[in-house]
């Protein structure tokens, strides 16, 4: 294969936004001129992706690339859900390139699958992770029509916990940032010494594998660094040719095949850098003009050059948090720094109050759900299939894959309002809803509206206890505003039923 290769990923997502009570999402003021957050970073970025017009001589538009065809990508489940409805040319134009980057890379499509809503996953419960997990290879495949061969973890927060249940779903590989990385030695010969690579000295030109408890293993990339931060905070800025230079620069000396790569939020290529989109084609346009390199992704280098040495993996950390998880359960000192002065010592708080939320509908749902299905637990992890196909024949055939007997009907809409319950009780577990500065936010304002909407579809007479205890522990959720007082109240005035919603 050619010495140098080229794997830009982009990991697009947005939180899901959806008034739990009537599934859209509703107006938001402050993406003004816009509907909402989604409407307006798909304007600004998911379309022109799909559509990045490259200039030649004069200034003229000289060709228009998909950006998606040459990139590794994945796309937030709920995020691709939306385009559907509300852009189904970019979502077209998404599943088109997947189709096209097949036939570039020796039959490996670019997209690779997200667990499904973006939740910590060494924070969930494993059988939380598990559903997270099977879903998302569920959605993936019913809108790329193929299975996954690799999936991007959220926030790359990881444990061997975790990358077990990849493994035993199929995937061949995951990404990873370079300080996530503990040590290597070679895969020949066992005994050989360990090598420190922690603090990000990780050779990341080259893939790893990772060897679990149970036996089973799986690669694992870890993405270049600086380059990815520059380009995330700056790089852009300097054009296209600049671009490729700092990715031409990730190279060695060395004769063996070298994967040069970085990840970035997509969002970075058209919302958070404006023409970022057409930065990026022209970098990619000039990388494989110049013959210094192609470009790959990730499923195809690793079918090419699997790995030679094995790593151990640092856990419980993530790409965005220099405390190992600490920004979604503790006041690590991680923050947006908006808000001099403020602190995030509610995060702990708010996510007990979660946990014990969960666990409470956890116990009401096996006991009322075991009277439908023979296994509930089951029977939720098949409900993707109703999300993906919103149908009475879809949900009829989960109910006769899963249900101990037939149900009359209304045993079959009390059926469905606990799998919803138990869909909204992973959806409050987003994780942005504990990345910002305060609770009063419209990102933790999210969350526990979901949560709200689980304890309304719990059964009657387990709903004022489970949501009484609930409202307790959000007391101790304090926010740093005087005005909005604790979570409680935020809870109780905009986590409210339909028609007593006070935001937008």
């Amino acid at each position: 294969m050619t010495k140098r290769v080229v794997c830009l990923h982009g990991h697009f997502y947005q939180p899901p936004r959806e008034n739990p009570w009537i599934e859209e999402v509703e107006v938001q003021d402050s993406a003004a001129p816009f509907h909402d957050w989604n409407e307006r970073i798909a304007t600004e970025c998911y379309g022109p992706n799909g559509a990045a017009r490259l200039k030649g001589g004069q200034g003229r538009i000289a060709d228009i690339v998909n950006n998606y065809v040459h990139l590794s990508f994945n796309f937030g489940p709920t995020l691709l859900a939306w385009l559907d409805a509300r852009a189904p040319d970019v979502s077209a134009a998404i599943r088109q390139a997947d189709r096209d980057s097949r036939e570039r890379f020796s039959g490996h499509g670019s997209a690779i699958a997200q667990a499904y809503s973006h939740l910590i996953l060494p924070l969930a419960n494993s059988r939380d992770r598990r559903t997270q997990v099977w879903w998302g290879i569920r959605d993936f495949e019913h809108r790329f029509g193929r299975s996954p061969e690799g999936m991007w973890l959220p926030e790359t927060a990881v444990d061997l916990e975790t990358l077990e249940i990849l493994a035993g779903f199929g995937m061949r590989f995951t990404i990873l940032a370079p300080q996530q990385a503990a040590r290597i030695r070679p895969l020949a010969g066992a005994a050989q010494e360990w090598t420190d690579v922690s603090g990000g000295r990780i050779d990341t030109r080259r893939p790893y594998s990772i060897r679990l408890p149970s036996g089973n293993r799986i690669a694992v990339f870890f993405y270049d660094g600086p380059t990815s931060h520059g380009i995330a905070f700056g790089a852009l800025a300097e054009g296209g040719e600049a671009f490729a230079r700092r990715l031409a620069a990730l190279a060695s000396e060395s004769s063996a095949p070298q994967l040069l790569h970085v990840a970035t939020d997509g969002e970075t290529y058209g919302h958070h850098h404006r023409g970022g989109e057409v930065a990026l084609a022209e970098a990619l346009d000039a990388l494989e003009a110049s013959g210094f390199a192609r470009l790959t992704n990730y499923a195809e280098f690793l079918s090419l050059c699997p790995p030679s040495d094995e790593v151990e993996i640092l856990e419980n950390t993530a790409w965005s948090c220099a405390h190992g998880l600490g920004r979604w359960r503790d006041d690590c000192t991680c923050r947006t720094g908006l808000n001099p002065g403020w602190v995030q010592v509610w995060r702990g708080p708010l996510r007990e109050a979660l946990d014990a939320l969960r666990d409470g509908l956890a116990r009401v749902f096996e006991e009322a759900a075991g009277g439908f299905f023979a296994d509930p637990w089951a029977a939720r992890d098949g409900f993707i299939e109703a999300i993906l196909d919103t149908s009475a024949q879809a949900f009829e055939s989960l109910l006769r894959r899963h249900a101990r007997r037939p149900l009359v009907p209304q045993e079959q809409e009390e059926a469905r309002r606990l799998l919803q319950m138990q869909r909204y009780a992973m959806l409050m577990y987003t994780s942005c809803g504990w990345f910002f500065d305060d609770p009063s936010g419209l990102e933790t304002t999210q969350i526990l509206r979901y949560a709200a909407r689980a304890v309304e579809l719990s059964p009657g007479p387990a709903r004022a206890a489970i949501e009484g205890d609930f409202l307790r522990r959000l007391e101790a959720v304090q926010s740093n505003d005087p005005a909005s007082g604790h979570a409680r109240r935020i809870y109780e005035q905009n986590a409210g039923r339909p028609g007593e919603l006070l935001l937008g």
